[in-house]
């Protein structure tokens, strides 16, 4: 899900015996390296911007923990951990049905013993699924030639069709392009994959095809099922025997198991306390979704704090878990692989998993910072890469500087403001890159105009 920008928020209420202060943060509730090499000497005041605004938002209370891990070239620069990964845990919940309605006297409390955020943590990734899971997904098969990007999506969905759908090709949903509204409450008309499926298919095009962007979560879930049904098999599956166990990648991947979650109960950074925020994007009119559904019409809301569970309700709710749009969980360290596979043309570790064509065609810009799956944000040089998560996650890859840098915040876990919503990381992710991006060597760097020299 993206959604508008919140309000500004007031810092996040810890009592003073658990605020972070910079002593308690170098003792015990972070792992840093900042190593002495040349990148690192290049990129020193960068690197050291970029630390310092994650530990003021984390020491400020504006949000409970983080981790921020940086490269240049085979350099990790700065491998961090900041503040908690799971501090609160539901009590009376925050669900009401619009920003006027009372919350309860304690929606949230404050554990005695805080769980504090390590960099091997692993993080819901929200829409960070829709490239680390998805669009990976795609390039292996187009790579394969078992997918063509100008193939009507009914080459792969037979029963995809009617009110224009036949023009919708796999470009099209890539590109948030096919006409698909952003979000519907699926779980309101589908209890599996296949029910959801169906809802999908069947729901009119909001807009010409081709025509405008329009950023849809529900073209991602239907090119996850287009993955699924030319592959035989689920998205997990697919990508941990193709891509992720090849990579040896140790934290990634959908629907955590539920004897990792029993037997390292705080291995996972917590996210939100149950859904307040869709609840009220189904029952508020005012909050900017207007759905024909009966708010009431289904209470299957979830009441506990989401640790190692997937935050999305569709995915969680109508899919199992295991989604084009959300469900994936990983780890900095991994995230910052398969962000260095497309730095370095689709080799990783001496061995080519992509051809160097194929990483071209997904990364090259189609216009409003959109590439195929990833965003080209206007921040950052010509081919760089990025998308957010809805959870508070961020990664980028600056291919002119190759530079990575994975951000992951645990911003829901506070819980929601007065005016219902979570803290808006766009900032600091938005600085953070800025912060890395303009300390780059002469010729690496976006356009300069307005930010400070090194």
């Amino acid at each position: 899900m993206h959604h508008a920008a919140a309000p500004a928020r007031a810092a996040v209420s810890v009592p003073e015996s658990r605020t972070l202060t910079s002593s308690a943060l170098a003792l015990s509730c972070l792992t840093a390296t900042l190593c002495g090499c040349a990148a690192g000497q290049e990129m020193g005041r960068g690197v050291r911007t970029a630390d310092s605004l994650v530990a003021e938002w984390v020491e400020g209370g504006r949000i409970p923990g983080a981790v921020l891990l940086v490269s240049r070239g085979d350099e990790v620069v700065l491998a961090r951990a900041y503040g908690w990964r799971r501090v609160f845990d539901f009590s009376s919940g925050q669900y009401r049905a619009h920003a006027d309605a009372p919350l309860p006297e304690t929606p949230v409390e404050i554990l005695a013993d805080p769980y504090p955020m390590t960099r091997d943590a692993v993080f819901d990734l929200a829409s960070v699924t829709k490239v680390m899971a998805t669009t990976y997904a795609v390039m292996l098969l187009v790579d394969r030639h078992e997918i063509d990007l100008d193939a009507p999506v009914r080459t792969y969905l037979p029963d995809f069709r009617g009110g224009g759908k036949e023009s919708v090709t796999i470009r099209h949903l890539l590109t948030h392009r096919a006409g698909f509204s952003q979000w519907k409450p699926i779980y309101y008309h589908a209890e599996d994959a296949d029910e959801a499926y169906a809802y999908v298919r069947d729901l009119p095009l909001e807009w010409p095809v081709g025509e405008s962007r329009h950023y849809s979560d529900l073209g991602f879930i239907l090119l996850g099922s287009v993955v699924e049904r030319v592959t035989g098999t689920d998205l997990n599956t697919y990508l941990a025997d193709e891509l992720y166990r090849p990579l040896g990648l140790r934290s990634t991947g959908f629907r955590p198991t539920a004897s990792l979650r029993d037997t390292t109960p705080t291995h996972f950074a917590a996210t939100s306390h149950g859904n307040p925020y869709e609840y009220r994007m189904v029952h508020d009119t005012a909050f900017g979704y207007r759905i024909p559904e009966d708010p009431t019409a289904w209470n299957g809301w979830r009441r506990h704090t989401l640790e190692g569970e997937v935050n999305d309700g569709n995915a969680f709710h109508a899919l199992g878990g295991v989604a084009g749009h959300a469900g994936l969980f990983s780890s900095a360290d991994d995230l910052h692989i398969l962000v260095r596979l497309l730095l370095d043309g689709g080799v990783y570790g001496g061995r080519r998993y992509l051809t160097a064509g194929t990483v071209e065609t997904f990364l090259e810009s189609t216009g409003d910072e959109q590439a195929l799956g990833w965003l080209t944000p206007a921040y950052a040089p010509a081919g760089s890469f990025a998308h957010t998560g809805f959870t508070g996650t961020f990664v980028l890859g600056a291919r002119s500087g190759d530079l990575a840098v994975v951000l992951l915040t645990n911003r829901q876990h506070a819980g929601l403001d007065a005016d219902g919503y979570y803290p808006d990381v766009g900032p600091l992710q938005r600085a953070v890159a800025r912060a890395l991006l303009t300390c780059l060597p002469p010729g690496d760097t976006p356009d300069r105009r307005g930010v400070p020299p090194c």
